[in-house]
């Protein structure tokens, strides 16, 4: 009788415990629905992908460059480091994600949030152009980005001049998206993958403090997977965000999962608890990407791979965190 009891007792335990269990809706708040070659699996996947983990909005964005087959290469490259040939400005990845989003239903399209990325960050036409764009397709683009400035190899694979968030070029972007109430995502890393210290965080900081008026959401906070095979952790990245966030409220964060480990998890999985603080502090600062290229399949996983740090937050801050950050940040108009 004892041992029966015992495991009644251990299974009520269980499922106590399991119906206390959280379940979050998402929203993807870095999503590219093209890859390096301009290709998707297609809308059909990512509305199954959405579907089956309770992904409710999603960042729609194309690749702002496209990886050349070089005449030289026999074998075509899978990804823009699979060889030595160039990437180059790819501006009709906007006309791809276009087209997708237009032939979206009346009921799905609500769901669906467009970033125009096709254009080159160095060219001071690109605020032209862009606003062309926003011309041509009214009321469909809500956002700008994400913008490829610093980009580890990218960079030095991409043709042309190496481009920085605090260009001539960029600094007329701003000024548009804020005139026509647009974030804007920007991928600047904050160091190389050498140096040991935040050696290209002017190029970020100082936009955020020249544009006060304009939302900037700062892709992986500085951070890529490339750094971390070189250093794996920045030590001065939570001092900086603990500083630049109290600085700039026009500052915002984007999760995607070069930031799960080091930094959100530890080698064990559990939640690091100065990392926990720095949400808890800014609670409406941080959002959730996926950061997929074309392929959907692991759309889910990619988001529930932060349910081990979502649930160790204060329940309110954890479903802003996953939901609702992302939807704040966007144009006063679709929120």
């Amino acid at each position: 009788m004892p041992l029966i009891r015992s495991s009644v007792a251990c299974l009520l335990a269980f499922c106590c415990a399991n119906a206390g269990a959280r379940e979050y809706a998402y929203s993807d708040a870095h999503l590219h629905y093209v890859d390096f070659f301009q290709e998707s699996a297609g809308m059909p996947k990512l509305l199954t992908a959405m579907k089956e983990n309770r992904i409710e909005h999603v960042m729609i964005s194309g690749i702002p460059v496209a990886k050349k087959w070089h005449e030289d290469e026999p074998k075509r490259p899978r990804y823009y480091a699979g060889d030595d040939a160039d990437a180059y400005w790819y501006s009709a990845t906007d006309v791809i994600v276009a087209a997708a989003v237009n032939k979206l239903t009346p009921d799905q399209r609500p769901y669906f949030h467009p970033f125009l990325s096709g254009f080159n960050p160095n060219d001071k036409n690109s605020a032209a152009h862009i606003q062309r764009m926003l011309d041509l397709n009214p009321g469909l683009w809500q956002g700008i980005g994400e913008v490829f400035t610093r980009h580890d190899d990218l960079t030095a694979l991409t043709s042309g001049d190496t481009p920085r968030a605090n260009n001539e070029a960029m600094t007329r972007i701003y000024h548009l998206a804020a005139e026509n109430d647009l974030p804007v995502m920007v991928h600047s890393n904050i160091t190389s993958k050498r140096e040991r210290n935040p050696l290209y965080l002017a190029e970020i900081e100082e936009p955020l403090r020249n544009h006060p008026h304009t939302r900037f959401i700062w892709a992986h906070a500085g951070t890529s997977a490339e750094i971390h095979r070189h250093q794996t952790q920045l030590d001065f990245l939570l001092p900086t965000l603990n500083r630049m966030l109290e600085a700039y409220p026009n500052l915002f964060i984007d999760l995607s999962w070069s930031m799960l480990t080091p930094y959100l998890l530890d080698e064990q999985g559990a939640p690091r608890k100065e990392w926990l603080s720095l949400v808890e502090r800014f609670p409406y600062r941080f959002m959730l990407g996926s950061d997929v290229v074309g392929r959907f399949n692991k759309l889910g996983k990619e988001l529930h791979s932060f349910e081990p740090f979502l649930d160790a937050l204060p329940e309110e801050i954890a479903r802003k965190v996953a939901r609702d950050n992302f939807l704040a940040v966007l144009p006063r108009t679709v929120r």
